[in-house]
């Protein structure tokens, strides 16, 4: 790489830049071409400054071969400084500009160095002292330099070394630039593709062993001065010498003020012909103390505990003082244990090597999806081990793609084929079962049909009533109604929700047994209702088919709301029905739906401890083969638009009734009449299509959420076992709705409810989950679950192997049950079902 390396410290020196030398010595070892803009002198606590008016000056450092950077020889001169550049074009000099980190950034970059070609990486450092926590990195010229860099549209890396000693030992230095080295070479390999990460920063303790310790993702720690925040101290006098000064705050000493002057000596505002301030001067003194209390006191995961615990720390950031990929924060980055005197520089450890060239068709038909499988793709293959394949414009929507057509003539070819359910070529994949690899199973409504899944889990507790199942899935009932008026007979065998129906008849309000109402075939929470008597589930039916009649007569939708592929193919997570958005009627009827499942209600909910919202957790599951099932570790926490109250204490709607005088398209403001018997279902849907006063923190990562670590891992553990025996269930239990190929794998979005004794309950599961849901924030969860995807089912697959290895992911329980901390896996293995194929 060409490299251009700034820091805000200046030419090297003992006492104010004691480390650049020796990273830049490091650089130059491992191959790089270095080039060195520094400021002519130190200009810590600067940012991202620039000196508008005035004129910058370049002065010519040449440097010697090697720097001892000990304190004993501060006052010896290790190169020399030179007005004029070099006549010698063999000579090594370093440009020092009368400027701040900022400037020596953009005049690198545009002005100097232009015959070595342009310049890969910025590198800001290694600073003189740690740059974590938001109270320095928000002032650190270090960073300044790497932020400008980055408007500049150039990758950058800020580096800071945390020093715990001023005796500067060589050894210790110079194992702190091997390591740093390293860590420089990983980022720049592994740059995310997507621009989700403008620049990094870096820090480093220096320690003895420093190579040997791990290297982990880190946020940086929000913190702040304390109440006392005061960082000037009034003096008498000068201000003194600002180099003394910066040694002195380096070591971290405590200024104290002798207190203001007398003000009576300085003016009294009261006083006739006396000023109105005190004249008075001030020096730079911080207090540190609060500052250093917030590392002591931070949770474990930002870049101030990671260094106090001699790790190092790095932070992926945008431009503009944000967190970028947060699903890495807490987990490590994990560097070659090779010798780093010998190792060479790779495109990406993660690369893997397939044994023949295979070609990829991706065309998933989701804007927020498809870069990240793209990007996943690249950073697990090199660029030779396949090609991609696009759909020809005149191919058809919603037919399936032919594979024949695509590929070379050549049967023998290896494809891998990610696109929608519709598009899939099932002749070609079943006849190529060792060469065509594909995202879905033919066969799946055992599971993503919410009345087969109810049929699944019921058939399986009956011969196993000691299942996990039969304690983690409500009870169903499930039953066909063609039209309202037949309800009654429709339930003729569903005796143990008549029985709750009737015996709620003569109960009081708060005692009453609530049950959710689900279209067996509906997507997007359309069509669900709440209802605890014989009589507002017969006016839920008979409202339903008002609307329908309504829109016939004015010439609305026809009624054609089959099966879109026919047959036992699935389609998605839009199974059967079109539905318009939430801001409209449901227009849902009977005899368009038919399937119904009735459960009981969960309640009450598991709230957070400052949030009144019910919420349900969103958890990824990938299923590769026949059949190997896996979790992933990063689950979401989808709440609801209104704080929860029980069904029964809810009497005022703003969004959907149990009756029939209300339908969805009543907002804030209606006029429309209310019953008493209004469930506002904003408060206890937490489907994030039907919210419409959607606010902040309506997503949120489920190991971010308040309730505590030990409950965290007993639901996530819960989920795990409940996974895996779900997917065990369906593939044994009904082999004609759930066929899992060895040439395919699936990802499926599971929903749970914890209630409020902790239990975590199955509500559904979702082929070809909606990834939008998960917002841009938090797009990086996503972009690691397709990366650890292909990596089990496409190496495995097409037999490639890399330097992680290959195969599946650590089981649950391998390695800890937190929440991807240190050596745990991601994409968690809970279940491995033999089924002979």
């Amino acid at each position: 790489m060409h490299i251009l390396v700034t820091n805000d410290d200046g030419p090297p020196s003992a006492t104010s830049s004691p480390y650049v030398h020796s990273l830049v010595r490091e650089l130059q070892k491992r191959g790089h071409d270095v080039s060195v803009c520094l400021p002519h002198t130190q200009r810590s606590w600067i940012g991202k400054a620039h000196m508008i008016g005035q004129t910058v000056k370049p002065l010519y450092y040449r440097p010697s071969e090697t720097f001892d950077p000990s304190p004993t020889t501060a006052s010896q001169a290790q190169g020399t400084t030179n007005a004029r550049p070099s006549k010698n074009g063999k000579d090594e000099e370093w440009i020092l500009v009368d400027g701040t980190p900022a400037s020596c950034a953009q005049i690198g970059l545009h002005h100097f160095f232009h015959e070595k070609g342009p310049v890969d990486l910025v590198v800001s450092g290694p600073n003189y002292g740690r740059n974590t926590t938001a109270v320095f990195a928000l002032s650190s010229g270090t960073l300044g330099g790497a932020i400008e860099a980055a408007v500049c549209r150039k990758k950058a890396i800020a580096l800071s070394y945390a020093f715990f000693s001023r005796n500067h030992d060589p050894l210790v230095i110079n194992a702190a630039s091997r390591h740093s080295v390293k860590v420089i070479e990983k980022l720049y390999a592994e740059w995310p593709e997507d621009r989700s990460v403008d620049l990094y920063s870096v820090n480093v303790p220096l320690i003895e062993g420093v190579e040997g310790q791990k290297t982990l993702w880190t946020e940086v720690l929000q913190n702040y001065w304390g109440e006392n925040g005061a960082c000037f101290e009034e003096v008498e006098g000068s201000i003194g010498d600002e180099g003394e000064e910066e040694e002195r705050i380096r070591e971290g000493e405590e200024s104290k003020s002798s207190g203001p002057p007398d003000s009576k000596a300085n003016g009294d505002t009261n006083g006739e012909g006396q000023t109105r301030y005190a004249h008075r001067h001030f020096k730079w003194a911080p207090r540190f103390t609060d500052v250093y209390k917030s590392v002591d006191e931070s949770t474990p995961g930002n870049d101030g505990w990671a260094v106090k615990e001699g790790f190092t720390s790095v932070t992926p950031l945008k431009a503009n003082f944000c967190h970028a990929a947060t699903h890495l924060h807490g987990e490590e980055l994990k560097l070659s244990t090779s010798d780093p005197q010998t190792m060479t520089l790779s495109t990406s450890t993660l690369i893997y090597r397939p044994k023949q060239h295979f070609y990829a068709l991706i065309a998933y038909e989701d804007p927020y999806v498809q870069p990240l499988i793209l990007s996943a793709l690249k950073k697990l293959f090199s660029p030779e081990a396949y090609t991609l394949l696009s759909i020809p414009e005149t191919a058809a929507s919603e037919e399936p793609v032919s594979l024949s057509d695509l590929l070379p003539n050549n049967t023998s070819s290896q494809i891998l084929q990610i696109t929608p359910y519709e598009a899939i070529d099932w002749d070609y994949v079943d006849a190529h079962p060792r060469t065509c690899l594909v995202n879905s199973y033919m066969l799946r409504k055992a599971l993503i049909r919410k009345h087969y899944l109810s049929a699944t889990v019921e058939q399986w507790v009956a011969k196993r009533p000691e299942s996990v199942l039969a304690k983690h899935v409500k009870r169903s009932e499930h039953f066909e109604l063609d039209y309202a008026e037949f309800l009654d007979d429709a339930l003729v065998e569903a005796f143990d929700l008549r029985a709750s129906l009737e015996a709620n008849e003569g109960r009081e309000e708060k005692e009453k047994e609530w049950w959710i109402l689900k279209p067996g075939m509906s997507d997007r929470g359309q069509g669900i209702r709440l209802f605890s008597t014989m009589g507002e589930l017969q006016d839920i039916f008979d409202g339903w088919e008002v609307d329908s009649e309504d829109e016939d007569e004015d010439g609305g939708e026809d009624g054609d709301r089959g099966e879109r592929d026919g047959g036992d193919r699935e389609n998605g997570s839009a199974d059967a029905v079109s539905h318009r958005s939430a801001s409209e009627k449901d227009n849902i009827t009977t005899s368009h739906l038919r399937h119904f499942v009735a459960q009981p209600y969960i309640h009450p909910p598991l709230l957070l401890p400052n949030d009144g919202r019910k919420f349900h957790i969103r958890t990824y599951v990938a299923c590769v083969g026949s059949l190997d099932v896996y979790v992933y570790r990063h689950m979401l926490a989808l709440f609801a638009g209104r704080e929860y109250a029980a069904p029964g204490a809810t009497h005022t709607s703003t969004f959907t009734s149990t009756t029939a005088t209300a339908t969805a398209t009543d907002g804030p403001g209606s006029s429309n009449t209310k019953e008493a018997g209004d469930i506002d279902l904003e408060a206890h849907l937490t489907n994030t299509c039907l919210q419409r006063s959607v606010s902040d923190g309506t997503v949120q990562r489920f190991w971010d959420l308040e309730l505590g670590e030990e409950r965290k891992r007993d639901v996530f553990g819960q989920i795990c076992e409940v996974t895996g025996e779900v997917f065990e269930a369906a593939a044994r239990a009904m082999l004609m709705h759930f066929r899992p190929l060895p040439n395919a794998f699936e990802v499926y979005g599971l929903d749970f409810l914890v209630d409020a004794r902790g239990t975590a309950w199955l509500l559904e599961v979702n082929a070809f989950p909606d990834f939008k849901q998960t917002g841009e924030e938090l797009r990086g969860l996503v972009a690691g679950l397709w990366e650890d995807v292909l990596r089990v089912a496409v190496t495995g697959f097409f037999g490639a192997g890399g330097r992680d290895g290959e195969g599946r992911g650590r089981s649950y329980g391998e390695g800890g049950e937190g929440e991807g901390e240190g050596e745990e896996e991601r994409l968690v293995h809970v279940r491995r079902v033999d089924l002979g194929r």
